[in-house]
């Protein structure tokens, strides 16, 4: 019998197997010899570097927000400067416009001075016998030879607005009366402008003259514009039988009641029941404001004329 010759395959079963098991064991000796390595080493550089941006990033961004803080709380500033400079700007032009009020007040007083002076000067005609003088009803003859003389000045809000004029007005009827014994000045409720002087003189000196004008300026005595109080206290604690007396009554408005019956109590406290003469004369100026009413004139005219003196209306 003759024997048949095998065949060889050299990739048999056998042969796999083989292959097989010596690609496993190389696979089992690679992941032996690497255990003891960090696999995150391999991007330890990267990851150092990914912080490093990210702390940067957050610097810039703290810096970032402290300049918009910092411009916010600047503007915020700037806004309140420009707020302040608006108010400022504001207050000037009401200081500007007031000046012109005033330089214009001040213009309409010299005329208004201009004409009292002039109309005092022409009255000013000194007698003997003060009862004998001749009143010119439409000039308003005042005689200036009184040895004292008394003003009676309302100090209400209207008259401070045009407290200016009041003082010029003043000062004009002082220089129409060049020497006198002694002066004083009260508020329409008798109170006096310096204290130390209630119910004394004011002893006249171009020095005390100056002083009481400068003080005159800035009085704010308490008023109820109504010259009724000032004319008795005058009466009563400065007019006296044996000195000659003028009492200018300074005025815008007239807050009383009733007329007749204070012009006939304040006539008769004027006259001294022995001789019938009167203490003093009394003298009224009127002024206009923005309180003015025809009131003080209706008084002062029918007062001025039982009581020897004039009435002056000033114009604007």
């Amino acid at each position: 019998m003759k024997l048949r010759k095998k065949e060889f395959d050299v990739f048999n079963l056998s042969f796999l197997d083989v292959i097989s098991c010596g690609f496993g064991a190389v696979i089992i000796l690679v992941l032996i010899s690497k255990t003891h390595d960090d696999v995150s080493i391999i991007g330890k550089g990267e990851v150092e570097s990914l912080l490093t941006t990210v702390i940067s990033l957050e610097n810039d961004i703290l810096d970032l927000t402290q300049t918009v803080n910092s411009q916010l709380s600047a503007n915020n500033q700037s806004a309140i400067e420009k707020k302040r400079l608006a108010a400022v700007t504001l207050e000037m032009e009401n200081k500007i416009q007031q000046q012109k009020t005033t330089q214009s007040s001040l213009s309409e007083s010299v005329q208004g001075l201009s004409l009292v002076q002039t109309t005092l000067k022409q009255a000013s005609i000194p007698t003997k016998k003060p009862t004998n003088a001749i009143r010119d009803k439409e000039v308003g003859g005042i005689p200036v030879d009184s040895d004292y003389v008394i003003f009676i000045v309302d100090t209400s809000g209207s008259m401070k607005q045009i407290w200016n004029r009041v003082s010029a007005e003043i000062i004009n009827v002082l220089n129409i009366h060049p020497k006198v014994k002694g002066f004083q000045i009260l508020n329409d409720m008798g109170a006096p402008i310096i204290s130390g002087y209630a119910g004394k003189w004011i002893p006249d000196t171009p020095k005390r003259r100056s002083s009481v004008i400068k003080l005159f300026s800035s009085w704010g005595a308490v008023s109820n514009s109504s010259p009724i109080e000032g004319i008795q206290v005058a009466l009563l604690k400065y007019a006296k039988p044996n000195i000659t007396t003028s009492i200018y009554v300074f005025g815008d408005d007239y807050t009383g009641a009733s007329y007749d019956p204070v012009i006939r109590q304040i006539t008769k406290k004027n006259l001294l029941a022995s001789s019938g003469k009167r203490l003093a004369r009394i003298h009224g100026i009127g002024f206009i404001s923005s309180g003015t009413t025809n009131r003080y004139s209706i008084l002062m005219r029918e007062l001025t004329k039982q009581n020897g003196g004039a009435f002056l209306a000033l114009p604007l």
